[in-house]
């Protein structure tokens, strides 16, 4: 049987640690069968890897590639808070904030980096409704911030 991680070694991915909260707050809190995953960059070794706007610092593709490795903490948040992907039932919903030049209006394409991921490595529990907004800076100068609900399976 594939699992998250077998898939993700097929993209050349692996869980990271997860990133540790950058203010005082919990990374991901849970109320009920949902976790609500804080807003995650796209870090690296306690970096963000892309910074700036999208449609001035970057193009609309690395834009993609900053959504998917947020996309990959958020997974990394769930793993280390559930133990394993077993109980994860699906992703609920996805608030993607995209740092944006004046006048890009790519934020969708760009999110479709983080929903793509979520698709190929999480199969039928990546269904997710979302929203996509455009933000003129952003903590750390990150490119994408990922906020994600989740609902989990009693267990």
């Amino acid at each position: 049987m594939e699992t998250v991680e077998s898939k993700l070694a097929a993209r050349g991915l692996a869980l990271p640690p997860p990133p540790q909260p950058l203010g005082r707050y919990t990374a991901v809190s849970r109320a009920g069968d949902l976790l609500f995953i804080s807003g995650q960059l796209p870090l690296r070794d306690g970096r963000v890897v892309w910074t700036g706007q999208v449609g001035r610092d970057l193009t609309v593709a690395e834009g993609r590639q900053a959504a998917e490795l947020a996309a990959l903490n958020v997974l990394a948040q769930i793993h280390a808070h559930l133990g394993s992907f077993d109980r994860l039932d699906h992703i609920v919903r996805v608030e993607g904030h995209v740092t944006s030049a004046p006048g890009v209006f790519d934020q969708p394409a760009v999110l479709d980096g983080a929903s793509d991921l979520f698709a190929d490595v999480l199969g039928d529990k990546a269904g997710h409704a979302r929203a996509a907004y455009a933000q003129a800076q952003q903590p750390g100068n990150a490119a994408v911030i990922l906020v994600v609900i989740a609902q989990v399976r009693a267990g």
